[in-house]
């Protein structure tokens, strides 16, 4: 009677820790916040958008002169390469605009690392520099040939596609720099799935092509018109701006593609809001280890949070 007992005990504490994770999971699913879109042009004036999930347009910044590269640091602020100005500027959640560095020549590519460093593509001089989350700046590389995109992998290996030369290239930590892709037509553009597939918008041939951790190339989608840059939202859509056409298309994980948006004067930039997933109450966490479950908190858009400017 006690060995039965026991076993009825324990598939009933079993059982309820399943129900209680599988829950928890549906609640976070529930309430997984929305992500706005930001849309830089690159125009006399801008503006700058931004969008709701729903479509709906907003002006979030304007007044320079061209506006390109975008990025968020793990905080929430964006920070937006202006060409004209030679300058990167820090726009806080509010719309509180400051300048962050100046003296730039060519602002076509922005990316954070982990530990919150803002990496820049400065095109007309084929360098990358790397800002401390402070605003010191220093070489990460030099010799490019019209460096635009960059993003980090889920790993922290940083890519960058160098329009001149038709490659993609791969950097460790330390600044050696090894050929990933090659022989592609004007890269401008680069963004990481959460399997850690590379995405890379093909100015040139109109296409967007997709790479495999091990380098493997395929066609995810063609027949654009200068595509110019590549956006993942936490849901695993793919987002790029149709500098040719003024559009903002939408594409699946199966490569279906719709209209986000129409009627820009000249997209050029793409970057979602940082979003993390709500935190269990502490008394739910506290059954969950009880019961030997685990949570998994998914940061969306796989950018860090650990920038704290």
């Amino acid at each position: 009677m006690t060995t039965n007992l026991k076993s009825i005990v324990s598939v009933k504490f079993q059982v309820t820790a399943a129900v209680v994770c599988a829950g928890i999971v549906l609640l976070m699913s529930a309430n997984a916040p929305a992500q706005n879109l930001f849309v830089s042009n690159y125009a006399n004036g801008g503006p700058l958008y931004q969008y709701t999930t729903d479509g709906t347009q907003s002006v979030f910044d304007s007044g320079l002169p061209y506006y390109e590269a975008m990025a968020f640091s793990g905080a929430g602020n964006l920070y937006v390469g202006v060409q004209n100005t030679g300058a990167i500027y820090k726009l806080t959640p509010g719309g509180t605009r400051t300048t962050f560095a100046t003296g730039l020549n060519g602002v076509w590519g922005l990316a954070f690392d982990t530990s919150g460093n803002l990496f820049e593509a400065d095109t007309l001089t084929g360098h990358l520099y790397k800002f401390t989350t402070g605003g010191v700046r220093s070489t990460f590389a030099s010799g490019l040939s019209d460096p635009e995109g960059l993003a980090f992998n889920i790993v922290g290996t940083l890519f960058e596609a160098d329009l001149g030369s038709g490659n993609i290239y791969k950097y460790t930590t330390s600044g050696t720099r090894t050929t990933f892709a090659s022989g592609l037509n004007e890269p401008s553009s680069l963004a990481f799935d959460s399997a850690g597939n590379l995405f890379e918008a093909d100015l040139g041939s109109g296409n967007i092509y997709e790479f495999t951790p091990g380098g493997v190339r395929s066609t995810f989608a063609s027949g654009l018109y200068h595509p110019s840059a590549l956006a993942f939202d936490g849901m695993g859509n793919l987002f790029e701006a149709d500098f040719g056409t003024g559009n903002i298309f939408e594409f699946t994980s199966t490569g279906v593609q719709s209209t986000f948006a129409s009627g820009l004067p000249a997209p050029s930039g793409l970057a979602f809001q940082n979003e993390i997933l709500p935190v269990p109450e502490p008394s739910v966490l506290a059954l969950l280890a009880i019961g030997g479950g685990a949570v998994l908190f998914r940061h969306y858009g796989m950018r860090n949070i650990t920038e704290r400017s």
